[in-house]
Order: C-alpha cells, then sequence, then structure tokens
C-alpha cells in the first residue's frame, strides 16, 4: 500500500466565496494533527503578501501558517513540518524553485512518511509526475518538467467546459488535453473549479460540487458530475 495524505484542489477562489471558502472544512480536517502548516508561497512573486492572504484563510479555521521563505533551512523546515501547503499560481516558476532550492526530494520523502500535503492550483500540479498538463506559461524554465510524483497521473486545474456558442475559433481546453494524448499515456484529471480530491493511501475521492472530465488516451473525455470514487486511478 502507497502512503499518502494528500488534499488536491483546483483553484483557491471560486466564484461567490472567499479564498479557499469552499473547501475549508476539508482543509480543517486534513490538518487536524498539524499545529503548525508550513506554506510554500514560491508560485508568486510577493512571497510575504501571499503567505498574509493564506495565514487569513487559515486563521478562520484555526489553523496555525508559516511560510518558508522565512526559513534559513528551506530543506530542514521540510524534514520538520506537520504539514505543507502549496500554492497556486505560476506552476514554471514554482517548479524552478523548488529544485533550485533542492526541495523535490524532501518533499518527496515527507508525504511518503504519511505528511499531510495540500496542493491549489500549481501546487496541485506538483502532486503530478509532471508539470505537462498546467495552464501556465513557461515564465521561467525549471531544469526538468518532471514534478514530485505523488500521484500516477496528471491532473489540470481550473478545467473549463468548452461554451457551445462561443464564437473563439481557438483550442478548447478539451482538444489541448487531447492534444497530450497524441505524446503521453498517462489519465489526465480535468478538475472544475470548485472541486478537489482527498486521496488517502490508495483510496481517491473526488469532492465538491462542480466535478470534473477523465481524460485516458484512445478513450475520449468522461464527464464525472458531482462526488465520485476513483480509486482505479491510483
Amino acid at each position: 500500500m502507497n502512503k499518502r495524505n494528500l488534499l488536491l484542489i483546483s483553484s483557491s477562489r471560486v466564484h461567490g466565496s472567499e479564498f479557499l471558502e469552499h473547501c475549508s472544512e476539508a482543509i480543517k480536517s486534513h490538518f487536524a494533527s498539524a499545529e503548525t502548516v508550513l506554506f510554500v508561497p514560491y508560485a508568486l512573486a510577493d512571497h510575504d503578501k501571499y503567505e498574509s492572504t493564506v495565514a487569513e484563510a487559515f486563521q478562520k479555521n484555526d489553523l496555525n501558517l508559516k511560510s518558508i521563505h522565512h526559513a534559513d533551512d528551506p530543506v530542514a523546515s521540510i524534514e520538520n513540518a506537520q504539514g505543507i501547503f502549496i500554492g497556486g499560481g505560476n506552476s514554471f516558476r514554482l517548479l524552478k524553485t523548488l529544485y533550485d532550492l533542492k526541495l523535490v526530494e524532501p518533499i518527496r520523502a515527507a508525504v511518503a512518511r504519511g505528511l499531510p500535503y495540500m496542493g491549489s492550483s500549481a501546487g496541485t500540479n506538483m502532486s503530478c509526475p509532471t508539470i505537462r498538463t498546467t495552464n501556465d506559461m513557461p515564465i521561467m524554465q525549471p531544469p526538468s518538467l518532471d514534478a514530485l510524483s505523488l500521484i500516477p497521473f496528471q491532473i489540470n486545474p481550473h478545467f473549463i467546459d468548452a461554451d457551445p456558442k462561443s464564437t473563439h475559433k481557438g483550442e478548447t481546453r478539451e482538444q489541448r488535453l487531447t492534444e497530450f494524448h497524441e505524446e503521453n499515456s498517462m489519465p489526465v484529471v480535468a478538475l472544475r473549479e470548485g472541486s478537489w480530491l482527498e486521496i488517502k493511501d490508495d483510496n481517491c475521492q473526488l469532492r465538491g460540487k462542480t466535478g470534473m472530465v477523465l481524460f485516458r488516451a484512445g478513450q475520449g473525455a468522461e464527464k464525472i458530475d458531482g462526488e465520485a470514487e476513483l480509486n482505479f486511478l491510483l
């Protein structure tokens, strides 16, 4: 049995609710045993401002937060963490920083020990084998597109279903993910905003009200509305 304790959120912001409010109960439960959660803000440029935004949301759930960007020894911070949250922003900038600070292997090792890991958007992308299904522009160049490989499938956060009435002639998100499968075989979970995955060891559950679309090579797109059990992906 693989040891995992993951909360993978499509987006921190959902229309009609405050920052992380839509999944606040899941967050509170996920970090119930952690006195302090270690925050990784590297996907955005202003670390202090990002820390303040997340800390405010966490305080509403009676959770304490400290950001790794204050640490003299980031590796030791990961090794001593009781829980970790990697926030959203640009996936290329985030992954490059994780490699630059030599945090990729320490995070993998910590999660393998059972450390509660939460990702949102770019932080969710980090849990995948690669960042090849991110929506972000490559504003920086990491040494590799290989991510943390905490799960054996890809995720596409912020998935938007095509509007049949739209006159836009560029590629839809579905077309781009189908193109991914012209060169790759891993399944892709396309999470709509407002949905998330809860993964405990070999148990994977889709949560939230908005659902997802599952893309598998040679099988087309399968819409899954509402909550569902996705153990077959593990």
